[in-house]
């Protein structure tokens, strides 16, 4: 197929021309095999062994390298797996500039794990604006990495900016980009220089399987990585990517209704008089509403986070109390879900840090599923 569509709807069906050259199966099998037999001595098929590549697998790599804007895109087994790859990419000893505002496993991996076997720096600075970044940059500054929107206080981050920042010092600019999804924003083609997804969460869409992917636009960078990953071993299983790619055949179409009940949630919430603050980017009230009009261009994502009146047991009550959003961690599936990050996902952070960033006691983040609009907003209004 050589046709190319604009159209995100068409793109998660067609992307990557995955359709079989051989059988004409218009969903990729499911190869298990951990190796494959030569044609000769000397002569190699395409594929080897799995660890370096797998059909399966490949077939989900062409898929969301198309979906992104990217040139390649390598399936890892999580999205801790798929960071885990980027930062390999770096000299031991190398500097990282990353938000105040950042995931909770992305800070244990950087300020624990890799501090400890790499010796990477990290500085953890204000990513409102460009000048803080390019301050906290240094002479071994290697990567700037950051989310749009943030977890779990969603800030809209400029990635043009921060990805001229960091080419300006010399490092590579990587973005995850899982809340908002490709559906909604392409930082490569803002200037970014590597993307980063939890499959796990809207590319599978179900939460029943884990997944990462990794995407860049630059040859010599994807032959890097291919590397690293290759050698680290940190790969999506074959049926892992045969149910992430599955996945994405509906992610449009999901992230439509996502998206839609999202934001008639989070007004709804605004008006709430036991709801002392409402955070969704597609809420005029929000301070990245305008950024995040121009940088997503299908809509704000699915998370809604809000402060309640009152203390933390009054969040267990309401939290307990709910019956259509489960009690989980995790984000992104059919089913809607509620959290407290705190507690929960970025319960690592250390508990000053946690003041100062805003991950209160009353702060709730919800993941907004695909049920009815009206069955979630009746369930939050009987909990509250």
């Amino acid at each position: 197929m050589n046709r190319k569509s604009d159209k995100p709807e068409t793109r998660c069906i067609h992307a990557g021309n995955t359709v079989d050259s051989v059988t004409g199966a218009v969903m990729p099998a499911i190869y298990t095999s951990s190796t494959f037999e030569n044609e000769a001595f000397g002569v190699p098929r395409e594929y080897i062994y799995s660890r370096g590549d797998n059909p399966t697998r490949a077939a989900l790599e062409r898929c969301a390298a198309e979906l992104e804007g990217g040139l390649q895109a390598f399936g890892c087994a999580s999205g801790m797996a798929a960071t885990a790859a980027v930062l390999d990419l770096l000299p031991a000893g190398a500097h990282v500039v990353v938000p105040n505002e950042v995931y909770g496993g992305t800070y244990r991996l950087l300020t624990d794990i890799r501090a400890k076997s790499a010796g990477i720096e990290a500085s953890f600075v204000d990513f409102s604006s460009p000048d803080n970044i390019a301050a906290a940059c240094k002479d071994n500054t290697a990567l700037v990495w950051f989310e749009s929107p943030t977890n779990p206080l969603l800030s809209v981050l400029d990635i043009q900016a921060i990805a001229d920042v960091a080419h300006a010092h010399g490092a590579l600019a990587a973005v995850d980009n899982t809340f908002a999804t490709p559906m909604n924003q392409r930082p490569l083609e803002l200037g970014c220089d590597i993307v980063m997804h939890s499959t796990t969460k809207y590319f599978g869409g179900h939460s029943d399987v884990l997944g990462g992917l990794v995407i860049v636009s630059d040859a010599e960078l994807g032959e890097r990585l291919s590397g690293v990953i290759a050698i680290t071993g940190g790969v999506a299983g074959p049926f892992d990517a045969y149910l992430t790619f599955r996945g994405i055949k509906t992610m449009a179409l999901r992230m439509e209704r996502h998206q839609s009940n999202a934001l008639a949630i989070a007004q709804w919430l605004e008006g709430h008089k036991k709801v002392s603050r409402v955070i969704y980017p597609g809420l005029s009230s929000h301070p990245g509403h305008e950024l995040a009009s121009r940088q997503m261009d299908q809509g704000y994502g699915a998370v809604v986070a809000l402060e309640l009146n009152g203390k933390q047991a009054d969040v267990a009550a309401f939290m307990n109390k709910l019956q259509y959003f489960a009690i989980a961690e995790g984000l992104g599936g059919v089913e809607s879900l509620v959290g407290h990050p705190r507690t929960m996902s970025h319960s690592r952070v250390p508990e000053d840090q946690k003041d100062t960033l805003g991950l209160t006691e009353n702060l709730v983040r919800l993941s907004v599923g695909i049920e009815h609009v009206d069955d979630l907003i009746g369930d939050l209004d009987q909990a509250l």
